[in-house]
């Protein structure tokens, strides 16, 4: 059963439950103790408890909008003046690093009918308050993580007011009363028995580093008591393209149960209709957790931002999916997350990095609707006789993709080939990309991975390793795709313009990616 929490040291006095702000000191330098500043040192002291408003400027010199994330955090201490404040390193899922303010304290929560302190630790990124904090609980030895629908293994928070997260209208104030009431339903720390306790040191140890990766400790799982539905498959964006995916699937019958998970205000156009017209086995849901024990994760989503700069433009979609994937990839841990969000090969990437999941179950959908039509083209347009040959459109989508052929070379002459691939290609680019014809293609792809059905798809995977690309860049390749996602990458005919071309797709995409902030 839950046991009493204490309050976290050096907290001061503290009345659970009761929001009570008090005034708000000024933020002057005079009368104030000043210890010195660096990583680790506090931003007030006990005695005091003064909110030092110009230290706290002077710790996040490297922080974007400073001067914003100082009045919010003013307005916090307003509601929360126990909170400790201090710079500290964090430790990002691809193992980069960074100093980061965070503070820690206590929330109160009221549980069947008793209240406990639950200790809590935010991490603001030098973005915010464009970005939502990252959250951890910080128990004690004594306490052990009830994993659920809001805390992972590791005690990171997840929350649809995190994943909704927008300036200026949330705020840290609000993110906290909501995780106050999401603890009300569920506690998500209890109590460990004296023999377990010893385990848990190590598991804190663990948490201290703020890595990320499953313990072995013995948890109250989730997975116990949710419902597992055996072909569940999540689309993440109700606009035109995640409609005509949700249309697509829900044709094929490839799902036993479909979430669309419709992220934006309101109800609007072809969503107000699925609700109206009600397809069978179909959910649509704003709540990230609606997506829990998904065998496949499609990303269709894409920022309406007003920037300028195709990086802006880029970043716009990568601040988007910080949100997303990290929750996402949280509710459904054994997916296999497919991106139609664009640039495709660039928000793969990005997914990959934030989801920390194996490069074989992150995958763009890449130049398969291109391959699929150009095989379609050769052999009932043309009438052509390929011998047993495949032609396959790889790289990367737009103009810079690339034709290449798989099988035997000497079973067709080289000739023959170019003339029908140049016939082929021509007959291609007239055709466009409309939202219903990607969501065919993406609904074939999930086919193949939800059915184990071990067919090629020119998907986007990490490229590394092949045609002598040596940067971490995702290219549409060959692929066999089954339930864990990339089994194999086909091998198509070395040839010297194809290897060059798709060195360049490389060498730009890397060097856009290197500008990205993850």
């Amino acid at each position: 059963m839950p046991v009493e929490f204490p309050v976290w040291e050096g907290a001061g006095p503290w009345t659970a439950g009761k929001f009570a702000p008090r005034r708000l000191p000024s933020c002057s330098k005079t009368g104030r103790r000043f210890r010195g500043w660096g990583r680790g040192t506090w931003l007030w002291t006990r005695m005091e408890m003064e909110f030092d408003c110009e230290g706290l400027r002077r710790l996040l010199g490297k922080y974007k909008f400073r001067d914003l994330t100082v009045e919010e955090l003013k307005n916090v201490n307003m509601f929360f003046p126990h909170f400790k404040y201090s710079m500290d390193t964090y430790v990002f899922k691809d193992s980069s690093q960074k100093d980061l303010l965070n503070f820690t304290g206590t929330i109160p929560v009221m549980y069947q009918g008793n209240t406990y302190n639950i200790p809590i630790r935010f991490w603001i990124l030098d973005s915010h308050p464009f970005a939502p904090p990252i959250c951890f609980l910080k128990p004690t030895a004594n306490m052990g993580i009830s994993v659920g629908k809001h805390v992972d293994a590791q005690g990171r928070i997840y929350l649809p007011y995190l994943q909704n997260w927008s300036h200026p209208k949330s705020v840290i104030v609000g993110l906290i009363k909501e995780m106050i009431a999401k603890f009300q339903e569920e506690l998500p720390l209890y109590s460990l028995s004296s023999s377990d306790e010893a385990r848990q040191v190590d598991l804190l140890a663990y948490i201290a580093k703020v890595t990320e990766g499953v313990s072995d400790i013995n948890l109250k799982s989730w997975a116990n008591h949710e419902n597992k539905t055996a072909n569940k498959i999540t689309v993440v964006g109700g606009g035109e393209l995640g409609i005509a995916c949700t249309l697509a699937i829900s044709a094929k019958g490839i799902a036993d149960r479909l979430v669309l998970l419709d992220l934006s205000e309101g109800t609007k156009g072809g969503m107000m209709d699925l609700e109206i017209f009600n397809l069978p086995n179909v959910e649509i849901n704003k709540d990230l957790s609606a997506s829990a024990h998904s065998k496949v994760v499609i990303f269709t989503v894409n920022s309406l931002g007003s920037s300028q700069s195709y990086l802006d433009v880029v970043q716009n979609n990568v601040d988007m999916f910080r949100a997303l994937v990290p929750a996402l990839g949280h509710y459904s841990p054994h997916s296999v997350l497919l991106v139609a969000s664009q640039p495709v090969e660039i928000m793969t990437y990005v997914t990959w990095k934030l989801s920390a999941f194996p490069a074989n179950r992150v995958i763009g959908i890449g130049c398969n609707l291109d391959s699929q039509r150009l095989q379609y083209i050769i052999t009932n347009v043309l009438k052509a006789q390929t011998l047993g040959r495949e032609v396959w459109v790889i790289g990367e989508q737009g103009e810079d993709k690339v034709l290449t052929w798989s099988g035997q070379e000497e079973v067709m002459s080289h000739t023959y080939q170019v003339q029908l691939s140049n016939r082929a290609m021509e007959l291609l680019r007239v055709k466009g990309q409309r939202s219903w014809s990607v969501g065919l293609s993406v609904a074939d792809m999930v086919d193949s991975i939800v059915n184990n059905k071990k067919k090629v798809h020119s998907v986007s995977t990490l490229a590394k390793g092949y045609y002598d690309i040596n940067s971490e860049v995702f290219l549409s390749l060959p692929c066999i795709l089954g339930t864990s996602g990339v089994s194999e990458i086909k091998t198509t005919l070395k040839e010297d313009t194809v290897t060059e071309k798709l060195q360049s797709s490389a060498s730009s995409i890397h060097g856009l990616q290197q500008q990205l902030k993850l």
